[in-house]
């Protein structure tokens, strides 16, 4: 896909030197640019990099609900059908 972004006199100089003495071209300071902002915002740049984020968040949802409590089963906390219910199927069963 092909973009076009305007830059003022100053900066586009800055940046053509910055490319020649780093030996590089424009695009690739500006995919270098563009990869170093969505890293600062938290955005995977690459396949690799999305599925690495994955496996941590799987693996540290999955520690946290190691860590937590089940609930008791015993018959004092186990929910009690709905009086209603109950009462229909005594009825229907005998």
């Amino acid at each position: 896909m092909r973009k076009l972004i305007t830059f003022d006199d100053d900066t586009l100089g800055r940046l053509t030197q910055l490319g020649r003495d780093r030996g590089t071209t424009m695009q690739q300071l500006a995919d270098e640019a563009f990869a170093d902002l969505l890293q600062k915002h938290g955005v995977p740049t690459d396949l690799d990099d999305a599925l690495r984020r994955s496996v941590n968040e799987v693996g540290q949802s999955t520690s946290d609900r190691k860590t937590t409590r089940r609930r008791n089963n015993t018959p004092a906390t186990r929910k009690r059908p709905h009086a209603k219910r109950a009462a229909k199927r005594s009825v229907h069963r005998g």
